[in-house]
């Protein structure tokens, strides 16, 4: 069923990524989207993002091998990453924000607040979903397994993941490249 989810919300990804590559060739929207994105800070948010990964990985290594407490404490990085992400998030809207740029400002504000924010919505139910499990494994209800639960939880979280590594590229990285 989360490969299904997966599958759709991948879909709608691409669509979102599509829409800000065809509104990118006009040299307004460049011009606009060089100059008030930050890449190196939302770079260094980025890896804590992609890290995050890492952490849940171990969580579900941990979790297969019966190591209740050590699955309980990647799990908590991983929430820890993630908030800390979307922390990094926040401050770039709000510093667009003090620049003028909104949704209703400009095709660029319209489509970079669409597609990042779709992307933070999924950051946000994300870490609702490993605060549910993580309270779960807290209250001892992976003593006697569960592993399946976690693979499933990861594969959405992995996904979120990816999807970033290509949200990146296209906002931040491919205005430097031209």
């Amino acid at each position: 069923m989360m490969k299904l989810v997966v599958g759709t919300e991948a879909m709608f990804f691409l669509s979102l990524i599509v829409a800000f590559i065809y509104f990118s060739l006009s040299p307004a929207f460049r011009n606009l989207q060089q100059s008030t994105l930050d890449i190196k800070t939302t770079g260094m948010f980025s890896v804590l993002l992609f890290s995050s990964s890492f952490t849940f990985w171990r969580a579900d290594a941990n979790c297969r091998k019966g190591r209740i407490n050590r699955l309980k404490f990647w799990l908590l990085f991983t929430i820890i990453l993630g908030i800390i992400f979307l922390v990094g998030q926040a401050k770039e809207y709000m510093k667009l924000l003090d620049e003028h740029v909104n949704l209703a400002s400009s095709t660029f504000g319209t489509s970079f607040f669409t597609l990042t924010g779709f992307h933070g919505l999924h950051v946000v139910v994300g870490l609702i979903i490993l605060t549910i499990v993580t309270c779960l494994a807290f209250l001892g209800d992976f003593d006697a397994g569960g592993s399946s639960v976690i693979s499933t939880v990861g594969i959405y979280w992995h996904f979120v993941d990816i999807v970033w590594v290509f949200v990146f590229f296209v906002v931040y990285v491919v205005p430097h490249l031209m």
